[in-house]
């Protein structure tokens, strides 16, 4: 089992010691770092930086947001920093939901999501090919566009830039079970947003037949402390923003995983809390029990024993959001 190191999107504003973070990581022998986007900070610019300051560490989006930009555009991003950093790149995608994808991006929230990453996914493999001009007769990303307000003037074409890789790695984040089944075929690895090693059955059904190679990258906080309570909250905090706020009250991806995973009356009772103005309350609802299954927390014996239940299943890389050196060190040591 690999380790990767996730930085996430940034707040307020760029985190000063995340490109510290990122060479200590390489330092130690972990295979890659990753970064994300929200409705803030994008997910390529920082990890640019982070590539020109780092020579080794494979360099992923932990997501990027399929809504944020056309599969082309994903794919000349790509294509660009992987020739840039010497083909260290791993493009990892995410659909999103409806309140981002509308309310952010100011686009339709499919209507068939499957089918729209499916497209997407599509577009990017042969712009990274370049074995010919791109086409597909979809319903959500037709190359040339041919809607009703097309002038009928579109050409087919293929990247001026001759890819470094055609088979640049892609990856998605996916949490219903078909999204999930659909990513083994289609996707060179997956990006699972909670993972607990105590529940692997949740996923085993979309789980059959992986490809060889196929990665299995979960995020996981993690931080070396004695107080394992304490060393939860972030987690928590975490869980009850997803869980609560990122989503609608009838549909929210994340609190239906939650249910998935066994705590289905707590995750709608964070849900209510949350939407109700109650946030705090939302936090302190998540269970400490669920928050700790899908994260590393506390003192170093306690993170080598449950280390060896995440080696145990079919994870290969473990993403590790950790907030300094010291957490980075230890986990590098017991891994």
């Amino acid at each position: 089992m690999r380790l990767g190191l996730a930085l996430g999107y940034w707040g307020r504003g760029p985190n000063p010691a995340h490109l510290e973070l990122a060479r200590e990581a390489e330092a130690l022998g972990y295979a890659s770092v990753w970064t994300a986007e929200a409705w803030g900070s994008d997910a390529f610019t920082p990890l640019t930086w982070i590539a020109a300051n780092t020579s080794r560490i494979r360099l992923g989006t932990g997501i990027a947001q399929m809504a944020a930009r056309t599969p082309t555009a994903t794919a000349m991003h790509a294509l660009t920093l992987d020739h840039l950093s010497g083909g260290r790149m791993m493009l990892g995608l995410g659909l999103s939901g409806p309140q981002v994808v509308e309310g952010w991006y100011g686009r339709p929230f499919p209507k068939s999501p499957l089918t729209a990453t499916r497209e997407y996914v599509d577009v990017i493999r042969q712009v990274l090919r370049r074995e010919a001009p791109v086409e597909l007769d979809g319903r959500f990303h037709s190359h040339p566009y041919s809607g009703p307000d097309a002038t009928g003037l579109g050409k087919p074409l293929k990247p001026i830039t001759h890819p470094l890789r055609p088979g640049l790695p892609v990856l998605l984040g996916a949490e219903g079970p078909r999204n999930i089944a659909q990513t083994t075929r289609i996707a060179d690895g997956w990006l699972p947003l909670y993972w607990s090693p105590m529940r692997t059955d949740v996923y085993e059904a979309s789980l059959t037949d992986l490809p060889d190679g196929f990665m299995i990258a979960p995020m996981a906080r993690a931080r070396v402390c004695d107080d394992v309570a304490e060393g939860l909250l972030p987690v928590k905090a975490m869980l009850g923003f997803y869980i609560g706020g990122m989503g609608h009250a009838a549909r929210n991806f994340h609190a239906d995983l939650m249910a998935r995973m066994g705590f289905e009356e707590e995750a709608r009772r964070i849900q209510q809390l949350f939407l109700e103005g109650r946030k705090e309350e939302a936090v302190l609802a998540v269970p400490d029990a669920f928050a700790d299954e899908i994260s590393l927390v506390g003192p170093r014996e306690r993170i080598a024993e449950r280390l060896e239940l995440w080696r145990e299943g079919p994870v290969t890389d473990l993403l590790v959001t950790a907030p300094d050196p010291h957490t980075l060190r230890v986990l590098a040591e017991l891994n």
